[in-house]
């Protein structure tokens, strides 16, 4: 059961890596007013960035720890509800993700390329607490960075107490049918937000903007394939049951 959970994790990451050209391509192609300036070299450099790998880890990682459920039912082994945490916790930080993906791609709509000054609300009460000039307010990476971190655990914490509510009450196939089913809702609908923002700031001269709308597709889709894992999975456990049970011997004594 674990070889054929490996197996789904990594068609998974094979399926993202081979993804990563046409869908940037696509994004940053010569299309609007704001013509592509992304060649095909350009667009082989993300593979020599770590924060690509990193994210790529985070996501094979994530469809790892989701894939600890199916494989308990495969096994029928479930002596306590225990396992349920796992991919409870792992749905929640996927869907906390993708708010503050949708999040940044309306920011990034809306505000141009001022959109990342909402994400700078660490550093306003920096200069409050130090009571520095309104005017000398500047965003730092640090500052950005602790604020996007504040947003993912507070969405992360509500969809996580969301979920532990379900995983009281669902039996295991239950949880499992219904975290899918909301990471799929979730992708989809952050996907209609992120495509039309995308289009919108490409189409104008932003400079930053379109990088941030990207990151709302890249994320999309990554989480839209990530909930396909599970039910992957249970069909190569199907048919690794019906091989097993064809190529069985006769046993006469049974007969």
């Amino acid at each position: 059961m674990k070889r054929w959970a490996i197996y789904t994790a990594a068609l998974y990451a094979i399926a993202l890596l081979l993804l990563t050209v046409p869908i940037t391509a696509v994004a940053f192609g010569d299309w609007g007013v704001n013509q592509g300036v992304t060649s095909f070299t350009e667009i082989l450099k993300l593979y020599s960035a770590w924060q690509y790998w990193l994210w790529l880890g985070v996501l094979v990682t994530g469809q790892v720890l989701l894939l600890r459920l199916p494989i308990n039912i495969a096994e029928r082994r479930l002596p306590a509800r225990r396992p349920l945490k796992t991919p409870v916790i792992v749905t929640g930080f996927f869907l906390a993700n993708l708010c503050l993906a949708g999040l940044l791609a309306v920011l990034c709509a809306i505000f141009h390329d001022e959109a990342s000054n909402v994400f700078g609300f660490v550093d306003w009460l920096r200069g409050k607490i130090s009571g520095a000039p309104a005017e000398n307010f500047r965003l730092t990476d640090s500052g950005v960075f602790a604020s996007v971190t504040i947003l993912v655990l507070t969405f992360w914490t509500v969809w996580g107490l969301i979920f532990r509510k379900f995983a009281k009450s669902d039996d295991e196939q239950a949880l499992v049918k219904r975290l899918t089913r909301w990471l799929l809702r979730g992708s989809i609908l952050e996907l209609i937000v992120a495509v039309p923002s995308h289009v919108i700031v490409r189409r104008r001269d932003d400079c930053c903007a379109p990088v941030g709308t990207f990151w709302g597709i890249a994320t999309g889709i990554s989480v839209m394939l990530l909930c396909f894992g599970p039910g992957v999975y249970f069909l190569f456990v199907e048919r690794m049951r019906k091989l097993q049970a064809k190529a069985a011997p006769f046993d006469p004594a049974n007969n």
